[in-house]
């Protein structure tokens, strides 16, 4: 049998578990919850603060038009306001607003929970410590992507 360690086959398999761990997480939501983007958005804004779109474009590694269309859903929602930069009255900022700020931490929490629960009924101490260890090589692997 040939051996489940190399990169490729370490990239498959996690590619696989990753995707099915996002899909139970999402489907746990409510249905006319937030969209992928828009969860991103808030995650990334309620990480780094405010932010002008192609700043945010560029770290979701999506379409400038695509924030914007993003953006505007979230601010009819209440979720962000868009203001003029200070140093640059071309160009705009955007921040959580307090609701925004809510959803998120109401999202992430849920998420949290539920994810906290299945690693608590399924994996055993060692288990747990096992992958609290893999946690930083798979943040490093995130961020070099």
């Amino acid at each position: 049998m040939p051996s489940r360690t190399s990169a490729l086959s370490v990239a498959e398999d996690l590619h696989l578990v990753v995707g099915r761990i996002a899909r139970a997480l999402r489907q746990a939501h409510a249905i006319g919850d937030l969209t992928l983007s828009e969860a991103s958005t808030l995650a990334r804004l309620d990480r780094g603060g405010p932010a002008s779109p192609g700043t945010i474009a560029e770290e979701e590694r999506v379409s400038p038009q695509a924030i914007a269309t993003t953006i505007a859903v979230m601010e009819a929602k209440g979720y962000v306001v868009r203001r003029s930069d200070p140093a640059d009255g071309r160009r705009a900022i955007v921040s959580l607003t307090e609701l925004g700020t809510a959803v998120r931490r109401e999202r992430r929490g849920e998420s949290a929970r539920r994810l906290e629960a299945g690693l608590r009924d399924t994996l055993d101490p060692g288990e747990l410590a096992a992958l609290a260890a893999a946690i930083p090589l798979l943040d490093r692997v995130a961020q070099s992507l």
